[in-house]
């Protein structure tokens, strides 16, 4: 790393002796509209490239898109991220070095690539993260179909680590520890660990009977059984009518009880029966990766639906949040 920053420094120094010589030569020529206009496209240039610099090896300014950190981090807050936490990302998504003694470890905010990430080809790729670094996140041309930003970057919590396994009663999440036998409520956990209390719930606990009905139809509704569907199960999904699940909903507990009645239907079916048997028995993380999770539990797309993240794909460390003005603050100190 001490390197790379004498080799810029010695660029550096190259380039500003260089403008210093122009600038003295300049002063004996007669000056051009064209000239002028040209010095400040000169000076711009050098400004934007010395910035796409320090965000991509040094820190890096992002904007929260979505709800899926809230209330630790809402929407349109600015933070700032260490690229350097965890190695050295030779270029955006590039291979990265220097990594063996800079490991995630647990409850830290971090930033890693969407692996649902719709790639639009290897150059728009390059191109959109220099304009947004370039424009210090001001400007994002990475859009969707529908003309809202494209989420190439998640900024999630490190939850689970390598070794653990993560399952999920009711939305609450409980962890077995990498060499133990028993699962303990991550609730707990964090309690005993002095971790950061940031993850919530907001989902009624008394909706969950209702939820698990609403996946229990939907895998009638799949194979064309709603004939055979039975009364309670329906008179159990009511309540859910007219209330506000559609806002603060756990798609996750909904797809547990889908999956599991599809593996129930038919047995022999062996992509069912390990599909239900994730959600029953956990998510395995494997050594090297991290099981990402938002703080807002019941509405963030997270790790519950992509799986765990390898290490080589989280690119940064959210270290503070710089925007806006009347909320800034370290997010390291309770970590």
């Amino acid at each position: 790393m001490d390197g790379l920053f004498s080799f810029l420094e010695r660029r550096t120094e190259k380039y500003l002796t260089k403008k210093k010589q122009v600038r003295e030569y300049n002063r004996t020529k007669k000056h051009t509209v064209l000239g002028e206009i040209w010095s400040w496209i000169d000076a711009l240039i050098f400004a934007i490239f010395w910035v796409i610099i320090i965000n991509q090896y040094l820190f890096q300014l992002f904007v929260i898109p979505s709800p899926s950190m809230v209330h630790t981090l809402e929407i349109g807050d600015r933070v700032i991220v260490n690229k350097d936490s965890y190695g050295v990302e030779l270029y955006p998504a590039g291979k990265k070095v220097f990594t063996d003694d800079r490991r995630v470890q647990r409850d830290e905010i971090i930033t890693f690539y969407n692996p649902e990430y719709d790639s639009k080809g290897p150059f728009f790729d390059l191109l959109s993260q220099v304009v947004y670094m370039g424009t210090l996140t001001l400007v994002n041309i990475d859009r969707n179909d529908d003309g809202t930003p494209a989420e190439r970057l998640y900024v999630k919590r490190a939850v689970g680590m390598g070794g653990d396994t993560i399952r999920f009663i009711d939305g609450n999440a409980e962890i077995m520890l990498s060499g133990t036998e028993s699962f303990i409520s991550e609730d707990d956990f964090r309690e005993q660990s002095g971790l950061s209390d940031g993850p919530h719930r907001s989902v009624d606990p008394s909706y969950y009977p209702a939820l698990k009905a609403a996946g229990v139809m939907s895998a009638y509704h799949e194979m064309g059984y709603e004939p055979f569907l039975p009364r309670e199960i329906y008179q159990a999904y009511r309540v859910l009518e007219g209330s506000d699940y559609n806002y603060v909903f756990d798609r996750y507990a909904l797809e547990k009880a889908r999956t599991g009645t599809l593996s129930s239907f038919d047995p022999s079916d062996m992509e069912r029966r390990s599909e239900s048997a994730v959600y029953e028995n956990g998510i395995y993380v494997p050594s090297g990766y991290v099981l990402p999770l938002g703080d807002n539990r019941d509405n963030s797309r997270d790790g519950r639906y992509f799986g765990p993240v390898e290490e080589s794909r989280i690119n940064g460390r959210v270290v503070g949040r710089f925007w806006p003005l009347s909320r800034i603050s370290s997010l390291t100190d309770n970590e």
